[in-house]
């Protein structure tokens, strides 16, 4: 984000409101693309279940304990603790090798529409934790679902990407802390081993109130 900054010409660069517009551009293109891929893996859950051929609730908890599983995973490679996450992003090589080029032609970037484009192409790029998010995205239940998993995750990197294209510093400096990133990991596991636990206490009252009619 920073280089694709710095790569606008000195008149848009120099002035706030302009680049501003340019890095929001950027960023929309970028969350629209996570949006796509977040509908097609959604989609493709759907025909995974299909094919399983199996009940509702059964399958309801088995994408609820898969999205557990993938955001423990998140987790532990924000808190430094999983990096072995990160040779997935070798499984998108071939597809960025293919739309690598269409990105070069855009540049220099010169206006707002090149830089959504740009920003669309720059969504495939290999990125691990786009793909643990895109694999939890599968079990979403439904393609629109899927898409609303990715655009919320787009969506909660715009801090982090915002301030390597705006320099704001002290969001920067919190990304980059260890102790921060390590807080937001035991969040995150936290918060997803609590909703496993809820979520069988919710069945099980569900299961409960059915016996009583």
């Amino acid at each position: 984000m920073g280089a694709l900054s710095l790569s606008l010409p000195a008149e848009i660069r120099n002035n706030r409101l302009r680049s501003g517009l340019y890095i929001g551009a950027y960023n929309l293109g970028r969350i629209s693309s996570y949006a796509m891929a977040g509908a097609l893996a959604g989609a493709f859950g759907v025909e995974i279940l299909n094919g399983l051929g199996l009940e509702q609730g059964s399958a309801h908890q088995l994408l609820r304990i898969a999205s557990v599983v993938f955001i423990v995973a998140i987790g532990l490679y924000l808190g430094g603790w999983f990096p072995q996450l990160i040779r997935l992003e070798k499984l998108g090589q071939p597809v960025w090798k293919k739309i690598q080029p269409l990105a070069h032609r855009l540049m220099p970037i010169k206006t707002p529409s090149q830089a959504l484009l740009y920003g669309m192409l720059w969504g495939w790029l290999p990125c691990g934790l786009v793909y643990v998010v895109l694999l939890m995205s599968i079990t979403a239940g439904s393609a629109l679902q899927g898409a609303l998993m990715m655009a919320a995750f787009g969506l909660g990197t715009l801090p982090s990407m915002l301030s390597a294209g705006v320099m704001l510093g002290w969001v920067r400096k919190l990304a980059q802390s260890t102790r921060a990133r390590q807080l937001v990991a035991i969040t995150l596991i936290v918060m997803a081993l609590a909703s496993l636990y809820l979520g069988d206490l919710y069945f099980a009252a569900e299961a409960e109130h059915g016996h009583h009619h």
